[in-house]
């Protein structure tokens, strides 16, 4: 499964692409009294920006097995090409291949689902292994849904440039969450959860700068130190209200804090439109965050402190991002096995907007650099058949 970032979709580094938030949505579990509908998803997806492109495909297969089984699998797969401004400032860019698979089921008795997946992600310095757990049930006479979630991970870190290097990292989610049909036109949900992170948490290639009067660009490098614990806590709340003639709006709101002393705000808004067969989506996007309380752009000197970070994710920046998306309803009359089927094709635009990270690229006085900032695009298409 993908490690998401505080927030929404961040600048698609190595481990966190952040690009399969729609077929994560499809390959999760069902909602309480209702088992998932048997269907087949193929998925291209398009990352550009920064200095980093990411594509590749993902396909995911639900089948019910009697009436109270639902299975899924899930291939998915990354090509990842790299010269981003962390790269080419420190090392050499890169070209590689992330595979991913996953696969689970849902058990339904009565009002109650009870969900379970296994992922695994393998590319040539990482691997990772998650497992995950989750239970839902109706009260009310299916207003209300409740849900609980746990989630575990093991990883192991390697580096392509010391062969004996090797770190582990672990992690625990507990996930809680309460959605309800308030009226026959709207709904609402509030979900929270609690990650705790153990190992190594930092990337082995990158590096922190510090001022050096004997360097020749007046700074220079040494490599990053992060703390080996991490425990964040995320709420979010969102809605949809459906409009007279057919169309939606959706809204929502999260709020991310963690003992690195970030925080982090998201809120979004959506519009659909149907259109015949078709329905047409807008939407916008911010999310805005705090640094790191041991980051810095630039450090005073060599070893300036116990933890040294220059991550640009564990900055305080901001992005905005827009969305346009278009689907199309086909076989509406089913044929022959095939009930029915959609096209889905939806595009991203995002701006990112560093507040104390710089372009160290074009030289300068140390610490007065240009503020960095990029944009990138999004394209996802997907095909979706149900049987």
């Amino acid at each position: 499964m993908l490690r998401a970032v505080p927030g929404v979709v961040v600048a698609a580094t190595r481990r966190q692409p952040g690009l399969l938030a729609l077929l994560l949505l499809l390959a999760a579990g069902a909602q309480a009294g209702v088992l998932p509908e048997d269907r087949a998803d193929a998925l291209y997806h398009y990352y550009d920006g920064g200095g980093v492109q990411i594509d590749g495909p993902s396909l995911l297969m639900r089948k019910q097995v009697g009436q109270q089984f639902s299975v899924f699998g899930n291939y998915y797969v990354d090509t990842i090409s790299s010269a981003s401004i962390d790269v080419v400032t420190t090392a050499s860019a890169y070209d590689e291949e992330r595979t991913e698979y996953s696969v689970g089921f849902d058990y339904l008795r009565a009002d109650t689902i009870m969900s379970f997946s296994y992922g695994n992600s393998d590319e040539d310095d990482y691997q990772a292994d998650t497992f995950n757990f989750g239970i839902a049930q109706e009260v009310f006479s299916g207003l209300t849904t409740i849900s609980l979630g746990y989630g575990k991970g093991s990883d192991t870190v390697r580096s392509n440039v010391d062969s004996s290097f090797e770190e582990d990292a672990d992690k625990q989610s507990y996930r809680l969450g309460i959605s309800q049909i308030i009226t026959r036109n709207m709904l609402a949900s509030v979900n929270y959860e609690v990650i705790t992170d153990e190992g190594f948490l930092n990337n082995p290639y990158r590096s922190v700068r510090y001022l050096d009067p004997a360097s020749g660009t007046g700074f220079s490098f040494q490599p990053e130190v992060y703390p080996n614990t991490r425990t964040s806590n995320a709420v979010a709340v969102r809605g949809r209200y459906f409009l007279p003639y057919r169309a939606a709006v959706h809204g929502g709101y999260r709020f991310f804090t963690d003992d690195w002393d970030i925080d982090a705000h998201t809120a979004e808004v959506g519009y659909t439109q149907p259109v015949g067969a078709w329905n047409l989506d807008v939407g916008y996007r911010f999310y805005t965050q705090t640094s790191a309380e041991f980051y810095s752009d630039l450090f005073p000197y060599e070893d300036a402190q116990n933890f040294l970070a220059r991550d640009k994710e564990l900055s305080s920046f901001d992005s905005h991002s827009l969305r346009l998306g278009v689907s199309y309803d086909f076989l509406q009359d089913g044929y022959q096995f095939l009930e029915k089927g959609s096209v889905k094709l939806f595009y991203d635009r995002i701006y990112f907007n560093y507040d104390d990270f710089r372009d160290i690229r074009g030289g300068g006085i140390p610490g007065e650099e240009p503020l960095y900032d990029f944009e990138a695009d999004v394209v996802q298409f997907l095909f979706s058949f149900w049987f």
